[in-house]
């Protein structure tokens, strides 16, 4: 008889929705896919400054100057670090913004 009652307790009733573990669980989810959507964009760029600037393009770059250097040498040498310091701070815009949007916010 105790069996009986415990299956008719209301914590044991089925609900039909999803119940907040899920929900949380599916926003955790969705910030997590966001994030990493950000990071794969962030690191696209850096990648192509850094490699792309002061490796492949390098030749045609050249043909400009900045301060004095050619400009392949500069991205080789100085521009792909202010832009990956430039991309932190972009990260930083961009998840302050995701951490208020989902609610994660400090």
């Amino acid at each position: 008889m105790i069996l009986d009652q415990e299956k008719l307790a209301p914590e044991n009733a089925p609900t039909g929705g999803p119940t907040p573990e899920d929900l949380a669980q599916k926003k955790r989810t969705a910030y997590w896919k966001e994030n990493l959507s950000y990071l794969v964009a962030l690191l696209a760029v850096w990648f192509v400054v850094s490699y792309g600037c002061g490796i492949l393009f390098v030749e045609q770059l050249n043909n400009y100057r900045i301060g004095g250097a050619k400009l392949g040498f500069w991205f080789a040498q100085q521009g792909s670090i202010y832009v990956f310091v430039l991309l932190i701070f972009v990260y930083v815009y961009l998840m302050n913004r995701l951490d208020d949007k989902y609610g994660f916010g400090e």
